[in-house]
Protein backbone atom coordinates (compact mmCIF):
# COMPACT_ATOMS: atom_id res chain seq x y z
CA UNK A 1 0.00 0.00 0.00
CA UNK A 2 1.41 3.53 -0.99
CA UNK A 3 2.11 6.26 1.46
CA UNK A 4 1.65 9.03 -0.52
CA UNK A 5 -0.89 8.49 -3.59
CA UNK A 6 -3.13 11.17 -4.60
CA UNK A 7 -0.45 14.35 -2.61
CA UNK A 8 -2.58 16.30 -4.63
CA UNK A 9 -5.84 15.94 -1.83
CA UNK A 10 -2.82 17.20 0.59
CA UNK A 11 -2.31 20.56 -0.85
CA UNK A 12 -5.67 22.20 0.61
CA UNK A 13 -7.66 25.07 -0.63
CA UNK A 14 -8.67 28.92 0.19
CA UNK A 15 -6.16 31.69 0.19
CA UNK A 16 -7.68 32.22 3.68
CA UNK A 17 -7.03 28.76 5.20
CA UNK A 18 -2.89 28.93 3.39
CA UNK A 19 -2.44 32.13 5.30
CA UNK A 20 -3.17 30.52 8.38
CA UNK A 21 -0.84 27.23 7.75
CA UNK A 22 -3.73 25.47 6.91
CA UNK A 23 -4.84 25.29 10.66
CA UNK A 24 -8.25 25.46 10.14
CA UNK A 25 -9.84 22.27 10.86
CA UNK A 26 -12.36 23.45 13.82
CA UNK A 27 -13.44 26.70 13.06
CA UNK A 28 -13.92 26.05 9.28
CA UNK A 29 -17.40 27.32 8.74
CA UNK A 30 -17.93 28.07 4.96
CA UNK A 31 -18.35 26.80 1.66
CA UNK A 32 -14.41 25.67 1.73
CA UNK A 33 -15.45 23.51 4.64
CA UNK A 34 -16.11 21.25 1.75
CA UNK A 35 -12.48 20.20 1.75
CA UNK A 36 -11.47 20.73 5.50
CA UNK A 37 -13.97 19.71 7.30
CA UNK A 38 -18.06 19.10 5.63
CA UNK A 39 -18.95 19.35 9.36
CA UNK A 40 -18.39 23.18 9.38
CA UNK A 41 -20.88 23.40 6.55
CA UNK A 42 -24.03 23.55 8.96
CA UNK A 43 -23.20 26.86 9.87
CA UNK A 44 -23.20 28.48 6.17
CA UNK A 45 -27.11 30.36 5.88
CA UNK A 46 -27.90 31.05 2.13
CA UNK A 47 -26.09 29.90 -0.92
CA UNK A 48 -22.00 30.41 -0.91
CA UNK A 49 -19.60 29.77 -3.76
CA UNK A 50 -15.68 29.89 -3.50
CA UNK A 51 -12.68 29.93 -6.70
CA UNK A 52 -9.29 29.78 -5.97
CA UNK A 53 -6.56 29.92 -8.39
CA UNK A 54 -2.69 28.87 -7.34
CA UNK A 55 0.68 28.17 -9.35
CA UNK A 56 3.16 25.69 -8.09
CA UNK A 57 6.84 25.51 -9.69
CA UNK A 58 7.21 28.58 -10.69
CA UNK A 59 4.25 28.93 -12.92
CA UNK A 60 4.78 24.94 -14.26
CA UNK A 61 2.04 23.20 -11.89
CA UNK A 62 -1.89 25.03 -12.36
CA UNK A 63 -3.85 24.09 -9.51
CA UNK A 64 -7.53 25.24 -9.33
CA UNK A 65 -11.04 24.84 -7.01
CA UNK A 66 -14.16 25.81 -7.54
CA UNK A 67 -16.98 24.91 -4.77
CA UNK A 68 -20.88 25.61 -4.34
CA UNK A 69 -23.00 24.50 -0.76
CA UNK A 70 -26.11 25.54 0.36
CA UNK A 71 -28.26 24.94 3.55
CA UNK A 72 -31.08 22.15 3.14
CA UNK A 73 -32.58 23.40 6.16
CA UNK A 74 -31.59 24.91 9.71
CA UNK A 75 -29.84 21.33 10.45
CA UNK A 76 -28.12 20.40 7.33
CA UNK A 77 -26.41 21.78 4.24
CA UNK A 78 -24.57 19.90 1.33
CA UNK A 79 -21.81 21.32 -0.90
CA UNK A 80 -20.56 20.62 -3.87
CA UNK A 81 -16.76 21.20 -5.34
CA UNK A 82 -14.43 20.26 -7.40
CA UNK A 83 -10.17 20.29 -7.94
CA UNK A 84 -7.60 20.25 -10.60
CA UNK A 85 -4.19 20.33 -10.58
CA UNK A 86 -1.93 19.82 -13.63
CA UNK A 87 0.78 20.43 -15.85
CA UNK A 88 0.06 21.08 -19.05
CA UNK A 89 1.87 21.09 -22.35
CA UNK A 90 4.39 18.71 -21.85
CA UNK A 91 6.41 17.93 -24.89
CA UNK A 92 6.52 14.32 -26.25
CA UNK A 93 9.45 13.19 -27.66
CA UNK A 94 8.48 9.21 -28.02
CA UNK A 95 8.49 9.26 -31.72
CA UNK A 96 11.11 12.16 -31.87
CA UNK A 97 13.32 9.90 -34.02
CA UNK A 98 11.75 7.43 -36.30
CA UNK A 99 12.96 3.83 -37.75
CA UNK A 100 15.93 5.00 -39.58
CA UNK A 101 17.38 6.67 -36.77
CA UNK A 102 16.14 10.48 -38.83
CA UNK A 103 15.18 13.47 -36.14
CA UNK A 104 11.81 14.84 -37.17
CA UNK A 105 10.61 17.82 -34.46
CA UNK A 106 7.24 17.36 -36.31
CA UNK A 107 6.67 14.27 -34.27
CA UNK A 108 6.92 16.45 -31.37
CA UNK A 109 3.55 16.84 -29.84
CA UNK A 110 1.99 17.83 -26.50
CA UNK A 111 0.28 16.13 -24.01
CA UNK A 112 -0.86 17.03 -20.21
CA UNK A 113 -0.75 15.11 -16.76
CA UNK A 114 -3.57 16.25 -14.56
CA UNK A 115 -5.20 15.28 -11.42
CA UNK A 116 -8.75 15.97 -10.60
CA UNK A 117 -11.34 15.29 -7.40
CA UNK A 118 -14.93 16.06 -7.44
CA UNK A 119 -16.26 15.78 -4.22
CA UNK A 120 -19.96 15.82 -2.69
CA UNK A 121 -20.67 16.71 1.32
CA UNK A 122 -22.73 16.28 3.72
CA UNK A 123 -23.20 17.74 7.08
CA UNK A 124 -25.98 17.92 9.87
CA UNK A 125 -26.22 19.02 13.38
CA UNK A 126 -26.46 16.08 15.75
CA UNK A 127 -28.91 15.47 18.87
CA UNK A 128 -26.11 16.61 21.57
CA UNK A 129 -25.88 20.24 21.20
CA UNK A 130 -22.68 22.07 19.61
CA UNK A 131 -21.66 18.95 17.58
CA UNK A 132 -22.18 18.87 13.93
CA UNK A 133 -21.31 15.65 11.40
CA UNK A 134 -20.15 16.16 7.86
CA UNK A 135 -19.34 13.54 5.15
CA UNK A 136 -17.73 13.52 2.03
CA UNK A 137 -17.65 10.91 -0.82
CA UNK A 138 -14.80 11.58 -3.74
CA UNK A 139 -14.07 10.73 -7.36
CA UNK A 140 -10.86 10.64 -8.88
CA UNK A 141 -9.66 10.93 -11.96
CA UNK A 142 -5.83 11.15 -13.09
CA UNK A 143 -4.40 11.26 -16.78
CA UNK A 144 -1.19 11.04 -18.26
CA UNK A 145 -1.71 11.83 -21.88
CA UNK A 146 -2.51 9.08 -23.73
CA UNK A 147 -0.36 7.24 -21.70
CA UNK A 148 -2.51 6.17 -18.57
CA UNK A 149 -5.33 7.08 -16.26
CA UNK A 150 -7.15 6.35 -13.68
CA UNK A 151 -10.19 6.45 -11.21
CA UNK A 152 -10.83 5.98 -7.96
CA UNK A 153 -13.46 6.53 -5.16
CA UNK A 154 -13.05 7.54 -1.01
CA UNK A 155 -14.50 8.99 1.64
CA UNK A 156 -13.88 11.84 4.22
CA UNK A 157 -15.71 12.14 7.59
CA UNK A 158 -15.41 15.17 10.07
CA UNK A 159 -16.61 16.63 13.21
CA UNK A 160 -17.12 19.66 14.94
CA UNK A 161 -17.85 20.52 18.69
CA UNK A 162 -18.42 24.28 20.12
CA UNK A 163 -18.17 24.31 23.80
CA UNK A 164 -20.74 26.73 25.95
CA UNK A 165 -17.32 29.29 26.47
CA UNK A 166 -16.70 29.26 22.39
CA UNK A 167 -13.85 27.16 22.22
CA UNK A 168 -13.96 24.94 19.28
CA UNK A 169 -12.78 21.72 18.18
CA UNK A 170 -12.38 20.13 15.46
CA UNK A 171 -11.51 15.98 14.35
CA UNK A 172 -11.13 14.97 10.52
CA UNK A 173 -10.53 12.27 8.70
CA UNK A 174 -9.59 11.67 5.60
CA UNK A 175 -8.93 8.65 3.45
CA UNK A 176 -11.41 7.09 6.28
CA UNK A 177 -11.87 3.47 4.09
CA UNK A 178 -8.79 3.79 2.40
CA UNK A 179 -8.53 5.06 -1.28
CA UNK A 180 -8.16 3.66 -3.97
CA UNK A 181 -7.23 4.50 -7.83
CA UNK A 182 -7.23 1.80 -10.66
CA UNK A 183 -5.24 2.71 -13.67
CA UNK A 184 -5.68 1.24 -16.65
CA UNK A 185 -1.99 1.79 -19.16
CA UNK A 186 -2.43 2.29 -23.09
CA UNK A 187 0.00 -0.77 -24.31
CA UNK A 188 0.80 1.16 -27.83
CA UNK A 189 1.68 4.75 -26.00
CA UNK A 190 3.88 2.75 -23.13
CA UNK A 191 5.55 0.46 -25.83
CA UNK A 192 6.66 4.08 -27.75
CA UNK A 193 8.32 4.65 -24.40
CA UNK A 194 10.05 1.68 -23.67
CA UNK A 195 11.52 1.92 -27.33
CA UNK A 196 12.17 5.85 -27.57
CA UNK A 197 14.43 5.54 -24.02
CA UNK A 198 16.24 1.97 -24.34
CA UNK A 199 16.70 -0.29 -20.78
CA UNK A 200 14.81 2.49 -19.13
CA UNK A 201 10.81 2.44 -18.22
CA UNK A 202 10.88 -1.34 -18.72
CA UNK A 203 8.28 -2.65 -16.37
CA UNK A 204 4.99 -1.37 -16.38
CA UNK A 205 4.06 0.60 -13.13
CA UNK A 206 1.51 -0.67 -10.41
CA UNK A 207 -2.21 -0.21 -11.21
CA UNK A 208 -3.71 -0.22 -8.37
CA UNK A 209 -2.97 2.70 -5.54
CA UNK A 210 -4.47 2.81 -2.14
CA UNK A 211 -4.58 5.82 0.00
CA UNK A 212 -4.26 5.07 3.85
CA UNK A 213 -6.11 7.13 6.10
CA UNK A 214 -5.23 10.26 7.61
CA UNK A 215 -6.91 12.10 10.68
CA UNK A 216 -6.45 16.07 11.70
CA UNK A 217 -7.10 17.52 15.39
CA UNK A 218 -7.83 20.89 16.08
CA UNK A 219 -8.67 23.38 18.36
CA UNK A 220 -9.60 27.42 18.20
CA UNK A 221 -10.48 30.51 19.49
CA UNK A 222 -11.70 33.53 18.77
CA UNK A 223 -10.88 36.44 21.44
CA UNK A 224 -11.97 40.30 21.36
CA UNK A 225 -8.81 42.24 21.41
CA UNK A 226 -9.56 45.67 22.03
CA UNK A 227 -13.30 47.85 20.16
CA UNK A 228 -13.41 46.59 16.69
CA UNK A 229 -10.49 44.17 16.73
CA UNK A 230 -10.72 40.72 17.12
CA UNK A 231 -8.40 37.40 17.02
CA UNK A 232 -8.81 33.95 15.75
CA UNK A 233 -6.18 31.43 16.24
CA UNK A 234 -5.92 27.71 15.97
CA UNK A 235 -3.65 24.86 16.85
CA UNK A 236 -3.80 21.40 14.28
CA UNK A 237 -1.97 18.00 15.07
CA UNK A 238 -1.84 16.33 11.63
CA UNK A 239 -1.56 12.70 12.38
CA UNK A 240 -0.49 10.01 9.80
CA UNK A 241 -0.23 6.07 10.43
CA UNK A 242 2.90 5.68 9.41
CA UNK A 243 6.37 6.12 9.72
CA UNK A 244 7.74 9.73 8.26
CA UNK A 245 9.77 12.69 8.55
CA UNK A 246 7.56 14.45 10.72
CA UNK A 247 8.47 16.35 13.82
CA UNK A 248 6.71 13.29 15.98
CA UNK A 249 7.47 10.28 14.01
CA UNK A 250 7.12 6.30 15.27
CA UNK A 251 6.35 3.01 12.68
CA UNK A 252 3.12 3.76 13.65
CA UNK A 253 2.38 7.44 13.97
CA UNK A 254 3.41 10.48 12.49
CA UNK A 255 2.33 13.70 14.14
CA UNK A 256 3.11 17.29 12.24
CA UNK A 257 1.51 20.49 14.40
CA UNK A 258 0.41 23.34 12.71
CA UNK A 259 -0.52 26.44 13.90
CA UNK A 260 -2.19 30.28 12.50
CA UNK A 261 -3.55 33.19 13.57
CA UNK A 262 -6.10 36.05 12.29
CA UNK A 263 -6.18 39.23 12.85
CA UNK A 264 -10.20 41.14 11.89
CA UNK A 265 -10.91 44.67 11.39
CA UNK A 266 -14.85 44.72 11.69
CA UNK A 267 -14.76 41.40 10.34
CA UNK A 268 -14.03 42.93 6.84
CA UNK A 269 -10.00 43.17 6.67
CA UNK A 270 -8.02 40.47 7.77
CA UNK A 271 -4.39 39.47 8.35
CA UNK A 272 -2.75 36.45 8.85
CA UNK A 273 0.16 34.06 9.55
CA UNK A 274 0.56 30.30 9.99
CA UNK A 275 3.53 27.77 10.73
CA UNK A 276 3.09 24.26 8.83
CA UNK A 277 4.57 20.88 8.22
CA UNK A 278 7.57 20.39 10.14
CA UNK A 279 10.07 18.31 9.30
CA UNK A 280 13.12 16.71 10.23
CA UNK A 281 15.86 17.17 7.39
CA UNK A 282 18.91 15.11 7.51
CA UNK A 283 21.97 17.46 6.95
CA UNK A 284 25.16 16.12 4.47
CA UNK A 285 27.22 16.69 7.87
CA UNK A 286 24.61 14.07 9.40
CA UNK A 287 23.33 16.26 11.80
CA UNK A 288 19.33 16.40 12.06
CA UNK A 289 17.22 20.08 11.80
CA UNK A 290 13.75 21.20 12.17
CA UNK A 291 12.64 22.59 9.20
CA UNK A 292 9.33 23.99 8.75
CA UNK A 293 6.94 26.15 5.97
CA UNK A 294 5.79 30.06 7.12
CA UNK A 295 2.22 31.52 5.22
CA UNK A 296 1.36 34.76 5.44
CA UNK A 297 -2.11 36.45 3.88
CA UNK A 298 -4.77 39.46 3.65
CA UNK A 299 -8.04 38.98 2.69
CA UNK A 300 -10.67 41.80 2.25
CA UNK A 301 -14.51 41.02 2.82
CA UNK A 302 -17.51 43.58 1.83
CA UNK A 303 -21.08 43.17 1.23
CA UNK A 304 -20.66 39.14 0.32
CA UNK A 305 -17.63 39.52 -1.47
CA UNK A 306 -14.72 38.29 -0.05
CA UNK A 307 -11.28 38.56 -1.74
CA UNK A 308 -8.00 36.54 0.13
CA UNK A 309 -4.34 36.67 -1.07
CA UNK A 310 -1.91 34.01 0.19
CA UNK A 311 2.14 33.61 0.05
CA UNK A 312 2.41 29.69 1.27
CA UNK A 313 5.84 28.29 1.46
CA UNK A 314 4.48 25.10 -0.43
CA UNK A 315 7.14 23.99 -3.20
CA UNK A 316 10.06 23.28 -1.06
CA UNK A 317 11.15 23.21 2.61
CA UNK A 318 14.48 25.46 2.03
CA UNK A 319 12.36 28.51 1.26
CA UNK A 320 13.61 28.61 -2.40
CA UNK A 321 10.33 28.38 -3.95
CA UNK A 322 6.87 30.03 -2.83
CA UNK A 323 3.46 30.00 -4.13
CA UNK A 324 1.24 32.93 -4.65
CA UNK A 325 -2.51 30.98 -4.13
CA UNK A 326 -5.69 33.84 -4.55
CA UNK A 327 -9.57 32.94 -4.09
CA UNK A 328 -12.65 34.33 -3.94
CA UNK A 329 -15.81 33.14 -1.89
CA UNK A 330 -19.17 34.91 -2.47
CA UNK A 331 -22.22 34.68 0.40
CA UNK A 332 -25.61 35.07 -1.58
CA UNK A 333 -27.34 36.13 2.13
CA UNK A 334 -25.89 39.25 1.73
CA UNK A 335 -27.52 40.21 -1.28
CA UNK A 336 -31.09 38.90 -0.18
Amino acid sequence: MRNYSNEFLNLGVDAASFGMGKAVIAFSSDVNSIYWNPAGLVNIVDIEGSLMHAEYFQGIGKYDFAAYAQPIDTESAIGVSLIRFGVDDILNTTELIDNQGNINYDNISLFSAADYALTLAYARKLLLSGISLGINGKVVHRQIGDFASSWGFGLDAGLQYQTKTDWKLGLMFRDLTTTFNAWSIDEDEFAKVQSAIPGANDQKPETIELTKPKAQLGVAKKFELFRDFNLLTEFDLNMRFYETNDLISTSFLSIDPAFGFQVDYIDMVFLRAGVNNFQQQLEFNQNKTIAFEPNFGVGFRYSGIQIDYALANIAGLNGTLFSNIFSLKFDLSYFR
